[in-house]
């Protein structure tokens, strides 16, 4: 089979970290490409020693200029506080630090391009994973008229050890190495780790991987206790101290990080229909998620209540397939946004040894009444009411007890069709 012809490309966008993947990447597309590479870096949170030396790494590598922007401000406040408010976890367990910055990555790859005069943008995601998906189902939300270059799908390069080796030939400098060797993505909302022993589910994760946290065992013997403000859905303050939404996020991130907080060992499906095997650490992410639903509690009727955690899952599910530009988030965000309203309030929470309790919650729009829910108050509740209730709602159990039916369809007895006949 021939190979398939590469596009002609002049100017290409490379979404870049500097870590070991998008390194080898920029002499490569020139190589294979014959076209000029701009570097776009996004500052998602991930840490100033992620960042520095940057600029001279990707010129070193071969490309004409580094265009970097600190995006931490819009991740907590478009991405991550609309995430927190429709509760979105994915199976469970995972909150989507990834996969959430992703669309907001890919958004100003877009933007980057245009202002270049770029006619592509390329990723250093693998062709196993959902990054790939995410980048690329936005840059076509949001231009489909430029190409798309996935080096991962094209070259020879297999494994990791193979882009160390195609670095040291090409004189890239590298931090990861074949002894330690664990594929990590960082932000203001987490730490994710991969690979290494962890390839293995089998395997317990070794401490020393984790950075964003400590272990429980080595936490405080004394609890902590966090207070957090929402107007509206939003948090707003922290301890009564009113911050900037990746503020709140950072404070949360030490505070519950020193707790052990917001670790998460999870097989996880991938949308390309593997699974993996991944650990993540988000300790401020999961404070505001457990305090957010702590106020939700109080707050929302049950019937809106119970119909929000069925768009959680979906909200969940959008996000991680990289769905995030599309109409149906769009909708749901409009759904969610309508429940926030009264979601004002301050929660407390105690925070010990990786365990959050709930310590109290208060809010204006609060629906808890202390008179209703007495047992001994007549006035308001008239308890002999419910008898006619539960024989109403239990009616259908009644008439199948009735009737000699078992509670289980799969033990139902062979009718007896000769009842049935007719003359």
């Amino acid at each position: 089979m021939a190979a398939k012809q590469k596009p002609s490309i002049k100017k290409v966008v490379l979404a870049y970290s500097g870590g070991l993947d998008t390194s080898v990447i920029v002499p490569w597309l020139k190589e294979n490409y014959g076209c000029e590479v701009v570097c776009f870096c996004a500052n998602v949170g991930q840490g100033d020693e992620d960042l520095a030396g940057l600029e001279k790494k990707a010129l070193n590598s071969g490309a004409s200029q580094l265009i970097a922007l600190d995006l931490r401000e819009e991740l907590a406040a478009e991405y991550l506080f609309p995430m927190l408010k429709a509760g979105a976890v994915y199976e469970h367990k995972y909150l989507l630090g990834t996969s959430a910055a992703r669309p907001l990555i890919a958004k100003h790859l877009v933007e980057v391009a245009h202002q270049v005069g770029a006619d592509a943008v390329a990723h250093g995601a693998t062709g196993k994973g959902n990054d790939q998906v995410r980048f690329e189902l936005t840059v076509m939300a949001l231009d489909p008229r430029l190409k798309i270059i996935a080096p991962w799908r094209e070259w020879e390069i297999r494994s990791r050890e193979d882009a160390i080796a195609y670095a040291a030939r090409h004189n890239v400098p590298v931090t990861a190495t074949i002894k330690s060797i664990y594929s990590r993505d960082s932000n203001l909302w987490h730490l994710s780790h991969e690979g290494g022993l962890l390839e293995d589910p089998w395997n317990e994760p070794e401490e020393s991987m984790f950075q964003m946290s400590t272990s429980p065992e080595n936490a405080p013997e004394e609890a902590g206790y966090v207070e957090i403000a929402f107007e509206c859905g939003t948090p707003v303050s922290v301890n009564g101290e009113k911050l900037s939404p990746a503020k709140i996020i950072e404070v949360l991130n030490a505070i519950g990080g020193a707790h052990g907080i917001g670790r998460v060992d999870l097989v996880e499906n991938r949308l390309v229909g593997m699974k993996s095997h991944g650990v993540y650490e988000t300790p401020g992410g999961t404070i505001l998620l457990f305090a957010h639903r702590e106020l939700e509690s109080l707050v929302l009727d049950g019937e809106t209540l119970h119909f929000k955690q069925h768009v959680a899952i979906k909200y969940a599910e959008l996000t991680y397939n990289g769905l995030w530009f599309t109409p149906l988030r769009e909708a749901l965000d409009a759904f969610v946004n309508s429940t926030q309203g009264p979601v004002t309030g301050t929660v407390r929470l105690k925070l010990y040894k990786g365990n959050i309790i709930s310590a109290g919650r208060v809010s204006p729009f609060s629906l808890y009444r202390e008179d209703f829910a007495t047992f001994g108050q007549e006035d308001v509740y008239d308890q002999s009411l419910a008898e006619g209730f539960i024989r109403l709602f239990g009616l259908s159990l009644k008439v199948r007890a009735l009737n000699g039916l078992p509670i289980s369809g799969l033990d139902m007895p062979k009718p007896d069709y000769s009842r049935f006949k007719r003359d």
